[in-house]
C-alpha cells in the first residue's frame, strides 16, 4: 500500500504546485496601492498660461527618484527642470521650463507607495488649445512583465519557505521531539530555510527593476542595488538575511547537538531553543510587516504587531502541517508519528486558527473598508476566495481530528497486548536455574561452550570464527530490515492511520493553493484604496469637465464580454452647443483607473432631424486619454451620443446615450 501511496503523494503535490504557478503566473501586475487623489493642472484641464509647476497627490507617502515624475511636450521632449520634491504632505511637484508654446503636454509618474509597491500612470493637460502629441511613456506597467512575474514568484517562494522553516521547526520542538533525528524532517526545514534566503537573494536584485524600468537587463545594475538599499524594503529585506543567519545556527543546533541527547536531557535545551527560535520567527515575520500592507493606512501601530501574529500563526499550522504530512508518509518504521504528537499537533493548529480568525478579520476591516468593497474590489474577491481556503481547510482539519481520536483509541486498545508480549519474551530470553542447569550435563557430549568433548581446535579455526561472525552479523541485518519492513507493513495496513494521512495530505494540497492566492492578495491594492481612488478620480474628471460653461459630461458603461472587457466611457464635451466643440474622451478600467483599448469610435445621431450618423475619429493623446478638437454641431436638439469599443480582435460592443446639446 505505502509503494502506491507515494507516487499518488508526488503527483497530488506537484499537481497543486501547478495550480498555484498558474494562481502567481495569471495574476496581474501589483496594482498600484497608493492611488493618485488630484493634481495641478488637472487631468484634461486647459489652461490659458504655462504653469510654473506640475503637481501630484496621492492617498499616502510615496518615493521619488529623479526621474519618478516627467513632463513632455508634444513632441516627447521632457520639459521638467530639476528633481520632483514633497511640496506638503502627499503632494509632490517639479518645476517647468519657461516659455513653453501652446500644445498638450504628457505628465508621466513612476514612484513607489509606502507599502513597497510601485505605482504609475500618465495623464494630459494643455496649454492654450490641445494639440496632437506624440508623446510616449513606453508600454512597460509599473510592477509588470519578466520581472514582475519573477518578484511575486519570488515572493511566494519567500512565503512558503518561511512557513516551512518556522512551523516545520515549531513541531518537531513542541509535538514531536524525536522527529529532529528523522532525515526527512531535517530535509523539509532546511529546505525552508534555503528556498527563503535564495529568494531573499532575488528579491533584493529584483527590486530595483521592478520599481523602475522592469527590465530584465537591470536587474544586476549596482546603482539600482545601491539605491534600494537605502529604502525601507531593502532594509528588510537585508535584515531578514541576517536574521536567516540566525536562524541557521538555530537549525543546526535543532538536528545536531539536541537530536543526539536524550530524552531526559532535553528539557533545558528545549526551552533555550524555544526562546530563540521565537524571537528569530517574530524578527522575520517583522521583515514583511514594517514594509508592506500593515506598515501605512489606518492604525500602523496596531497592524504591524497583529500582522505579525497573523504570519507567526500561518506558519505554525501550514508549516507544522507539512512537517506532519512528510512524518506520516517518509518517517521510518523504528521511528513512527506517534497519536500524542498528532494530538499536539491539532492542539496548536486549534490555536494558530483562532488567531487566524482574529488577526484576519482587524485586517480585512482596515483594508476593505465597506461590504460593497468585498464584492466591487479584486482585494475582495480575492479575500473572499481566501477565507473559503480557510473555512475548507477547517473541515478538513476536523476529519484529521476524528482519525487521530479513532487512532488513540486503537493505540489504547493494543497496549495490554504489547505488554503481554514484552513480558513473554523476556521470560524467553531468561531461563530458570533448571534449564541453566542442563548445559553441559554428562551425557550430552558436549560443554558449556557447544563443542563435543573431543574436537580439536583446527588451524584456520579463527578465520571460520571470523566468517561465521560475518554471516551471523549479516542474517541479523536481514532479519532487522524484515523486522522493520513488516513493521512498516502493519502500520500502513492500519484504516486509521491511512485515513488520518489521506486528510493531512489534503489540507497540505489546500495549504498550497491557499498560499498562492495569500501571495496574490499582497500584491493586489486593498479595497478601501481601490475606491477612495475611484472616488477622487471622479471627482478630479467631474471637476475638469465643469470648468467649460455648458459644458456636458456623460459616463457610459459597456462589457464586451472578453477579458477585461468592462469599464466606463466618459466623455465630456465642452462647450456642449452648436458650433465647434472639444471632445475629450477617457477609458477608466473597473477600478476607475485610466486605461487604453484596442478601438474607440464615436458617432453623433439627431433622430428627431433625420441627421446623422456624425462620425468623429478622436487622436490617442496618452494612457486612456483621446482628445477631438472642433466637432461641429450643426444644429440644437436631443442628441444620441454612441461609442463603440473593442477591447480585442473579435470582442465589440457599441453603448449609446442622449444628451441636449445647444
Amino acid at each position: 500500500m505505502s509503494q502506491t501511496i507515494a507516487p499518488r503523494f508526488r503527483t497530488l503535490m506537484l499537481l497543486l504546485m501547478a495550480v498555484a504557478g498558474m494562481l502567481l503566473a495569471g495574476a496581474a501586475p501589483a496594482s498600484a496601492h497608493a492611488a493618485l487623489t488630484g493634481s495641478d493642472p488637472q487631468q484634461g484641464a486647459v489652461v490659458d498660461k504655462a504653469p510654473a509647476r506640475v503637481s501630484l497627490t496621492f492617498s499616502e507617502q510615496v518615493a521619488m527618484s529623479d526621474d519618478s515624475l516627467r513632463v513632455l511636450d508634444p513632441k516627447g521632449n521632457r520639459v521638467d527642470a530639476g528633481k520632483p520634491a514633497n511640496v506638503s504632505g502627499t503632494t509632490y511637484a517639479v518645476r517647468l521650463r519657461s516659455g513653453l508654446p501652446d500644445g498638450t503636454y504628457t505628465v508621466a509618474y513612476q514612484v513607489v507607495s509606502a507599502d513597497s509597491h510601485p505605482v504609475g500612470g500618465a495623464y494630459t493637460f494643455s496649454i492654450g488649445a490641445p494639440s496632437k502629441t506624440s508623446a510616449a511613456v513606453g508600454d512597460q506597467t509599473a510592477g509588470g512583465g519578466i520581472v514582475g512575474g519573477l518578484y511575486g514568484i519570488g515572493r511566494y517562494v519567500s512565503y512558503a519557505g518561511f512557513v516551512v522553516l518556522a512551523g516545520g521547526a515549531a513541531f518537531v520542538l513542541a509535538c514531536w521531539q524525536r522527529g529532529s533525528g528523522v532525515r526527512a524532517v531535517q530535509r523539509l526545514v532546511v529546505s525552508g530555510w534555503v528556498a527563503l534566503t535564495a529568494s531573499t537573494l532575488a528579491l533584493l536584485l529584483l527590486r530595483g527593476s521592478y520599481t523602475t524600468s522592469g527590465k530584465i537587463g537591470d536587474v544586476f545594475d549596482l546603482t539600482l542595488l545601491g539605491q534600494v538599499l537605502q529604502t525601507k524594503t531593502g532594509a528588510a529585506l537585508v535584515s531578514r538575511l541576517l536574521l536567516l543567519a540566525a536562524a541557521a545556527l538555530f537549525v543546526a543546533v535543532l538536528f545536531g547537538e539536541y537530536q543526539k541527547r536524550a530524552d531526559d536531557e532535553k528539557r533545558d535545551l528545549t526551552f533555550g531553543l524555544a526562546i530563540g527560535g521565537t524571537v528569530v520567527a517574530v524578527g522575520l515575520a517583522a521583515s514583511w510587516a514594517m514594509s508592506e500592507h500593515a506598515s501605512t493606512g489606518l492604525q500602523p501601530g496596531i497592524a504591524m504587531p497583529v500582522d505579525v501574529v497573523h504570519l507567526l500563526a500561518v506558519a505554525a499550522w501550514l508549516g507544522g502541517l507539512v512537517a506532519l504530512l512528510v512524518a506520516l508518509y517518509r518517517a521510518p518504521a523504528e521511528t513512527p508519528v506517534e497519536t500524542a504528537a498528532v494530538r499536539c499537533f491539532s492542539q496548536v493548529a486549534f490555536g494558530s486558527v483562532l488567531a487566524l480568525v482574529a488577526t484576519g478579520t482587524y485586517q480585512s476591516w482596515r483594508q476593505v473598508g465597506s461590504w460593497s468593497a468585498l464584492t466591487d474590489t479584486r482585494y475582495g474577491q480575492l479575500l473572499l476566495v481566501k477565507v473559503g481556503l480557510v473555512a475548507l481547510m477547517v473541515g478538513v482539519a476536523w476529519t484529521s481530528r476524528r482519525w487521530t481520536g479513532r487512532l488513540a483509541q486503537t493505540a489504547a486498545a493494543k497496549a495490554p497486548a504489547k505488554a503481554r508480549a514484552k513480558v513473554a519474551a523476556t521470560a524467553g530470553r531468561n531461563p530458570g536455574p533448571d534449564a541453566k542447569a542442563g548445559a553441559g550435563k554428562p551425557g550430552t557430549g558436549k560443554t558449556e561452550t557447544g563443542k563435543a568433548d573431543g574436537d580439536k581446535v583446527k588451524p584456520g579455526g579463527k578465520a571460520a570464527k571470523g566468517e561465521a561472525a560475518r554471516r551471523a552479523a549479516q542474517l541479523a541485518r536481514q532479519q532487522a530490515a524484515l523486522d522493520t519492513a513488516r513493521q512498516k507493513r502493519l502500520r500502513d495496513a492500519d484504516p486509521h492511520r491511512f485515513g488520518l494521512r489521506r486528510s493531512v495530505l489534503m489540507e497540505a494540497g489546500v495549504a498550497v493553493v491557499l498560499l498562492a492566492v495569500t501571495t496574490v492578495l499582497t500584491q493586489t491594492e486593498p479595497g478601501r484604496t481601490e475606491t477612495e481612488a475611484r472616488t477622487a478620480t471622479s471627482s478630479a474628471a467631474s471637476s475638469s469637465s465643469s470648468s467649460g460653461v455648458g459644458a456636458v459630461t456623460l459616463d457610459m458603461p459597456f462589457d464586451t464580454g472578453g477579458k477585461n472587457g468592462k469599464g466606463v466611457v466618459r466623455i465630456d464635451i465642452d462647450p456642449a452647443r452648436v458650433g465647434g466643440n472639444e471632445l475629450h474622451i477617457f477609458s477608466l478600467g473597473p477600478n476607475g483607473r485610466l486605461r487604453d483599448i484596442t478601438e474607440l469610435k464615436i458617432a453623433f445621431t439627431l433622430a428627431a432631424k433625420d441627421l446623422g450618423p456624425l462620425p468623429v475619429n478622436p487622436d490617442h493623446v496618452t494612457t486612456g486619454h483621446w482628445v477631438a478638437s472642433g466637432v461641429q454641431i450643426p444644429m440644437a436638439g436631443d442628441w444620441q451620443v454612441a461609442v463603440t469599443v473593442r477591447t480585442s480582435d473579435i470582442d465589440q460592443v457599441t453603448v449609446t446615450k442622449n444628451t441636449q446639446i445647444g
